[in-house]
């Protein structure tokens, strides 16, 4: 048959070779990925200028074979970035779509271009070089997050609030040290999703359909046009390892995670009026006029469950696959591209919360209450030569007399605490200031305002070396 012959399965998979009948219209549906993965577009032209030089180079193509073929693939690139490129029947992905488009441009000579490629290392080419461009994006927002967030600690530095444990009252800190307790966490994730880039940033393309090229294209010449930093070591877990994506998916899993909990941690300020969110960020309510959502903060904190369901499920489509490629690897687009949606998404909302909220000094500051220093009442006699086991139950009798007596801890008598042990002494009235108390806790990452300003001057820093990553 001299032509091919065209139906529902398109111009390039039609039947009159393999196929002599046409594929059900539900199946072509259910089949295609054409509606999500042209987001690859430009992916996967670059791969194919690059593949078309390997092949000039090993004499698949003559060197204006390649010239035209370049040429037109770039055409088919400045259709897409303008906008007018044109999906058809047929185009059941993005590779098909491209090589159709370019065959209709030059000709019959698109059909070299394929020589010795699969759709299975040319879809792990354009997947890996997407997500390394999407984590370096990614890191560059983590770092306008850290140091909006720097900043914005600094200039609260004197601004003090109560520390929790278990949802009780613990001890005194600084809102810039609770501010910094979670960008800690974000430069944690930066840390982990820069150690990603190396193991995707790895070229699977030159290894077919699974067994290897059978041209001998130059696989390192393939990874140094597109700008990997090396090559995949086997052919057959070139085309089916998606480990790239699932450690995204794994990390924007716990990246959401700690941004919920600082949501929530938001949402409690919030409610108890100690953090007042900007109206940008908020919702009201179609029934009661008074309210005041932190719709933002809630959905940041909702999009972490979505986030883990997303890596648990491209977990469980791994785990039965025999090698090497299987159509059920398709399925990783849809989760990847919505996690990285989702994470830019999270990124521009948490930033623009932190920035634009307003910390209530007073409230935070009535939050605080003299039972929060009974640690440090307990220190006072360790400073003393009291061993800490021993002043540990001294303060907690201190707390019971306050309780039994229905008073704060802070107005028992010089006499009352001294019945309870008598090396209490009058300077033991300075223990009830919570800015002594902060400015004690000076250790490396403690709350007092000088390693404070050292945790926000080191966020700063980490920040810059993202950006100039």
């Amino acid at each position: 048959m001299s032509e091919q012959a065209e139906g529902s399965r398109g111009g390039l998979f039609g039947t009159g070779g393999r196929f002599s009948g046409q594929v059900d219209p539900i199946m072509e549906k259910f089949n295609e990925s054409i509606n999500f993965d042209k987001r690859m577009w430009s992916q996967d032209l670059r791969g194919s200028i690059a593949y078309a030089k390997a092949t000039q180079k090993v004499g698949i193509l003559t060197e204006e074979e390649r010239d035209t073929i370049v040429a037109g693939l770039e055409k088919v690139m400045e259709e897409w970035a303008a906008g007018t490129f044109e999906l058809k029947a047929g185009d059941e992905d993005i590779h098909t779509a491209n090589e159709r488009r370019l065959t209709e441009i030059i000709g019959p000579l698109g059909g070299k271009l394929h020589t010795g490629r699969s759709r299975n290392d040319q879809v792990a080419t354009d997947t890996r070089l997407w997500i390394v461009e999407a984590e370096r994006d990614i890191l560059k927002d983590i770092a306008t997050l850290l140091g909006a967030s720097a900043e914005f600690a600094r200039e609260h530095i004197d601004v003090l609030m109560a520390g929790y444990t278990h949802l009780q009252p613990a001890q005194p800190i600084r809102f810039a040290h609770w501010l910094m307790s979670h960008m800690a966490a974000i430069q944690r994730d930066a840390q982990r999703l820069t150690e990603l880039i190396p193991r995707a940033n790895q070229c699977p393309l030159g290894s077919g359909a699974l067994a290897g090229n059978a041209f001998g294209v130059d696989r390192e010449f393939l990874a140094k046009e597109l700008g990997f930093e090396g090559v995949t070591s086997n052919s057959l877990d070139s085309v089916c390892d998606r480990d790239f994506v699932a450690e995204f998916l794994m990390w924007h899993s716990l990246f959401l995670t700690h941004l919920s909990q600082m949501a929530e941690d938001l949402i409690i300020n919030n409610m108890l009026k100690c953090v007042d969110m900007a109206d940008a960020y908020a919702t009201g309510s179609s029934l009661m006029p008074q309210k005041k959502n932190p719709d933002a903060l809630e959905l940041l904190r909702g999009k972490a469950g979505v986030a883990i369901g997303r890596s648990v499920g491209l977990m469980a489509t791994l785990k039965g696959l025999p090698r090497a490629y299987n159509k059920d690897l398709q399925e990783d687009k849809v989760p990847l591209f919505d996690a990285v949606d989702t994470v830019k998404d999270c990124l521009a909302i948490a930033t623009g919360v932190i920035v634009t909220m307003k910390p209530n000094p007073k409230m935070l500051l009535k939050a605080l209450c003299p039972e929060m220093l009974a640690t440090d009442l307990a220190d006072y006699l360790v400073r003393k030569g009291v061993p800490f086991r021993e002043t540990h139950h001294i303060s907690g009798a201190c707390v019971r007399l306050a309780e039994e007596k229905d008073i704060s801890i802070d107005t028992l008598t010089l006499q009352q605490l001294q019945e309870i042990d008598p090396r209490f002494e009058e300077d033991v009235m300075k223990v009830w200031n919570y800015e002594e108390s902060v400015e004690r806790k000076s250790s490396i990452g403690g709350t007092a305002k000088a390693r404070v300003l050292e945790q926000i001057d080191q966020c700063v820093a980490f920040a810059q070396v993202l950006n100039n990553a």
